[in-house]
C-alpha cells in the first residue's frame, strides 16, 4: 500500500481521490500534526461545545474540472458540499464564508456565473455569507478558480451523529439514486456525450435532512453524503469508525438505468462515484420501515431505499451480496479514480 514515508515520497493525484491513498495521508502525516480530539474524528463537521450550545463546523475546498458541468457548477457545489457537511452532523447550516483563489485571465462573465449560483443555492438552503477573501495568481499558476467555503450550525437538540455510532441490527440507508455526480463531471470532462441526460445531483440537503432529525432525532445514528469515493468509501470508513461489519445488498442499491449503462460501458462501480445531494444514514432497525416511508412520502426522495444492515461479523469490513447469490468485499479504492470531482 502506498503511504507517504520519507522526504523523497510525493504527492499523487490519487492521494485525493477519497480512497485508500487519501486515508493513509490523513492518518499517516497531517493527523500526527493535530493535537484534537474532534478532527480525529474524521466526521463530516466537528461538534464545538460554545457557551453551552453545541456548534457543527466545517470546511472545504472545490477545485472541479470543469467549473460548469451539467446540473451545477463549482459555485453550486462550493455551498451544497459544506452545508451538507453541516447537516450530517446534525446541525441546522447558519452561516458560511467564501473564499477564492483566482487564476489571472479568469473571465469575469465566468466568475458571476459562479456567484449567481453561489447565491442561488444559498437561499436554497437557508444561508448567509458572512466574510470572505479573494485571491489572484498568475496564469499557470492555478487552474482558473478554487473555491474554498467554512460554514457553522446549531446541532439540533437531542441528536447525537457521529460514524461510529453503528451497532448490530441498524439498518443502512441512501437517499436516492448514486453515481450522478461523477457521470456528469466525467462525461462534460472528457467530451463524452452521454445518453438519458444524467445531470450532477448537487444540491443542499436541508429541506430534507432537518425534518429526518427533528421527527427521529436519537434514532438517527450517522449520516454522511457519499462524496469522494462514493458509497463504497463512506460505508468502509463507517465500518472502521464504529468497529463493525456492514452487508449491503447489490439488487437494493438504487442506479439511475442511464449511469449504469455508462458504467457497463466505461468499467466503472457506481459505488465508488462521489454524489454530491445524496446521503447515507444508519439507523435503528426498529424503525426502518417508518423512517423510509417519512424520506418518501415526506421529503420527496422517492428513491430512498434500505441497502443493507449493520452486523456483528467481519467487523470493519464491507461486503457486497452479489445478484449471482455471491458475497465479496467491498474495498475503499486503492489508486486514482476520479480526481477534480469536487
Amino acid at each position: 500500500m502506498n503511504t507517504i514515508k520519507n522526504s523523497t515520497e510525493r504527492i499523487l493525484l490519487s492521494h485525493g481521490s477519497g480512497g485508500e491513498m487519501m486515508h493513509k495521508l490523513i492518518s499517516d502525516v497531517i493527523l500526527k500534526y493535530s493535537d484534537s480530539s474532534e478532527s480525529n474524528s474524521l466526521d463530516d463537521a466537528a461538534e464545538l461545545l460554545m457557551n453551552g450550545r453545541h456548534i457543527a463546523f466545517s470546511t472545504d475546498t472545490f477545485v472541479v474540472k470543469p467549473v460548469f458541468f451539467p446540473g451545477g457548477d463549482i459555485g453550486t457545489l462550493a455551498v451544497s458540499g459544506t452545508v451538507n457537511d453541516l447537516l450530517m452532523k446534525g446541525a441546522r447550516p447558519a452561516y458560511l464564508s467564501l473564499g477564492f483563489v483566482l487564476e489571472e485571465g479568469f473571465p469575469v462573465e465566468d466568475l458571476k456565473r459562479i456567484l449567481e449560483s453561489i447565491g442561488q443555492t444559498c437561499r436554497r438552503a437557508g444561508v448567509s455569507i458572512v466574510t470572505g477573501d479573494t485571491k489572484v495568481v498568475g496564469r499557470g499558476e492555478a487552474d482558473s478558480i478554487f473555491i474554498n467555503t467554512a460554514g457553522v450550525g446549531d446541532i439540533i437538540p437531542g441528536v447525537q451523529i457521529s460514524g461510529s455510532n453503528a451497532h448490530s441490527g441498524d439498518s443502512v440507508i441512501v437517499s436516492g439514486t448514486i453515481g450522478r455526480h461523477g457521470v456528469a463531471v466525467m462525461g462534460e470532462r472528457n467530451g463524452l456525450k452521454l445518453k438519458g441526460d444524467i445531470v450532477s445531483d448537487a444540491a443542499p440537503l436541508n429541506e430534507v435532512v432537518i425534518p429526518l432529525l427533528e421527527k427521529f432525532k436519537e434514532k438517527i445514528h450517522i449520516l454522511r453524503d457519499p462524496t469522494r469515493g462514493g458509497v463504497a468509501t463512506t460505508l468502509n470508513e463507517i465500518a472502521r469508525s464504529s468497529g463493525c461489519g456492514i452487508a449491503i445488498e447489490e439488487l437494493a442499491i438504487p442506479v439511475d438505468n442511464a449511469v449504469q449503462a455508462v458504467c457497463e460501458i466505461l468499467g466503472f462501480e457506481p459505488l465508488y462515484l462521489p454524489c454530491e445531494g445524496r446521503f447515507l444514514s444508519v439507523v435503528d432497525g426498529a424503525f426502518t420501515d417508518e423512517i423510509i416511508s417519512f424520506l418518501r412520502e415526506e421529503t420527496g426522495c422517492r428513491q430512498a431505499s434500505v441497502i443493507g444492515k449493520i452486523i456483528a461479523s467481519t467487523p470493519g469490513t464491507v461486503q457486497l451480496h452479489t445478484l449471482s447469490g455471491g458475497k465479496r468485499i467491498i474495498d475503499m479504492p486503492s489508486g486514482e479514480l476520479l480526481p477534480r470531482i469536487c
